[in-house]
């Protein structure tokens, strides 16, 4: 796989919750964390994803906020 975006990060799915047109899916990343993303129930359908199964979550923003503790 090679793509443009520039944050490519690899983990498991662990936990997928299918809507009636959106799924959410949880991809835990190595060391703990977790990213969840909302994609079309088509599209999740169409990759196979399943609980246990290795996915990348593909970040691509043109916009990156900062924020910081007071």
């Amino acid at each position: 796989m090679k793509l443009s975006a520039r944050n490519t990060l690899k983990g498991t799915v662990k936990q997928i919750t299918p809507g009636a047109v959106n799924t959410e899916v949880v991809i835990a990343l190595p060391g703990g964390t977790e990213i969840v993303s909302v994609i079309t129930k088509e599209s999740a359908e169409s990759l196979g994803l399943a609980v246990g199964k290795d996915a990348y979550a593909v970040i691509k923003a043109s916009n990156v906020m900062i924020g910081i503790d007071h």
